[in-house]
């Protein structure tokens, strides 16, 4: 049986690399998922006989655009955006909007396709997507961006609708970029509809929005531990990425008890051994979100820090780390680092932060291993409560989103245990790839062969 599935895994995967060629990210996130995967549907032959991975991994549709702009110099420029509109069967397509150089498709076929599964483990109304564009609005100026976000909506706002795609943010697009895009889009459409999340508070954005992939991903990681009769509590953490994800983990983290002693950029990390608090971390807020600054500056406020420039902190001793900054970030030796160095868990922030050679690594080890569709789902639950809060014109408290989002989390972590439990060991990446496939599967058989 053990020969078949990965005879069966290999076949798929030599298919699926030779119809999208080059598409290296996509390539590495279908993998993952189809090794967990092939052996429940060579069980189910159900899911088989109907062809659903190769249904899948192909997406509905993909809208490619040009984005032509002025800047402040009077330049003409143009950038290349898409939407990709991976799976719809169990709501409509949600998946955030990324601007970033480095955005190819191969990167928006790989969030799409996670998100599909992730926003499945919600238990929420919805299906996957994700888009953006090759803008990178480092360096740009309020009034470039604006432009920016302002021809892409031109293109974007024929495709998207709250009962059809509702966009969100993703890097580099925050509550700025986020209100050009509604802001243009209600001056296209002449009406106010709740087709972004991530909206500002005063035009029906929702209270624990902004802090939601980080708290999410903390509560995921106190899950796991509680599992096994454990807590995040005097638990030393490393997290990577001083963004909207890596801040406010740190912060749940640091109000759950555990010590959090590095936050990074692409310049480097810094190391405090006497942990982050909450006024460190208040620094943290200002220099990254308001001034934009580097984290360089953190080691030259604060006593007792260290800056290691152009470095990952993946080799700083710890108990948990929280990969909270990118794709890719953790390869097979940070892997084994943080193993060697007697890591507990490491909850994922990021969207597929490990190769999946570290993956391996850490299912071996048999630590307590979040992955990214189930541990950084909080954002698009909470996105999704934004979306709920929308269409019934209110708006709920701080304190209901938040129970709401610890309880989703929770579900998720249970979900992961039915379908990962093995001989006393969770293996959380392959209960999640199943829970995420049953439910999307099986309204794709309920339509028939669409």
């Amino acid at each position: 049986m053990w020969i078949e599935q990965c005879e069966e895994t290999d076949c798929f995967m030599h298919g699926l690399e030779r119809r999208n060629p080059g598409e290296q990210e996509y390539h590495q996130a279908v993998r993952e998922f189809v090794e967990s995967v092939m052996p429940f549907v060579l069980k189910h032959r159900k899911y088989k006989d109907a062809q659903i991975l190769e249904r899948m991994t192909e997406p509905d549709r993909i809208v490619i655009f040009r984005v032509t702009w002025e800047d402040d110099a009077g330049n003409i420029r143009a950038n290349r955006a898409w939407r990709v509109q991976f799976n719809n069967s169990i709501g409509p397509y949600k998946g955030g909007m990324r601007l970033h150089p480095d955005v190819t498709l191969s990167v928006l076929k790989f969030l799409g396709f996670e998100q599909t599964f992730k926003n499945s483990l919600t238990g929420l109304p919805m299906g996957g997507a994700k888009g953006g564009a090759n803008f990178n609005p480092k360096g740009k100026s309020d009034r470039e961006v604006m432009r920016f976000c302002q021809s892409l909506m031109i293109e974007l706002h024929r495709h998207i609708g709250e009962d059809t795609d509702v966009p969100a943010g993703d890097i580099g697009v925050g509550a700025r970029e986020v209100s050009y895009l509604f802001g243009q889009y209600k001056r296209l459409e002449n009406r106010f509809a709740g087709i972004l999340t991530g909206k500002g508070l005063t035009f029906g954005g929702s209270l624990v929005r902004t802090e939601a992939t980080g708290y999410g991903c903390v509560y995921f990681c106190e899950n796991m531990f509680n599992q096994v009769g454990d807590s995040l509590r005097g638990k030393t953490c490393v997290v990577s990425g001083s963004g909207n994800v890596a801040i406010y983990t740190a912060e749940k983290a640091h109000e759950l008890g555990g010590k959090v002693v590095t936050m990074s950029d692409s310049s480097g990390f810094v190391h405090d051994r006497a942990g982050i608090d909450a006024e460190k971390l208040a620094f943290i807020k200002d220099l990254k979100e308001v001034r934009r600054g580097r984290i360089s500056e953190y080691a030259d406020k604060f006593d007792g820090v260290t800056f290691h420039a152009d470095e990952r902190p993946w080799n700083v001793p710890c108990d948990v780390a929280f990969p909270c900054a990118t794709q890719n970030e953790i390869n097979l030796d940070d892997a084994n680092a943080l193993i060697g160095n007697g890591v507990k868990a490491v909850s994922e922030g990021a969207n597929m932060p490990t190769e999946l050679a570290g993956a391996h690594a850490f299912l071996d080890a048999k630590i307590l291993y979040g992955p990214s569709k189930a541990a950084n789902a909080g954002g698009v639950a909470v996105s999704g409560l934004e979306q709920s809060q929308n269409a019934l014109r209110l708006s709920w408290s701080r304190e209901d989103v938040d129970e709401k989002l610890k309880t989703i989390m929770r579900d998720i972590h249970d979900k992961c245990v039915e379908h990962g439990q093995t001989d006393g060991f969770v293996n959380y990446v392959r209960g999640s790839n199943i829970a995420g496939f049953i439910k999307v599967a099986d309204a794709m058989l309920a339509y028939g062969v669409v």
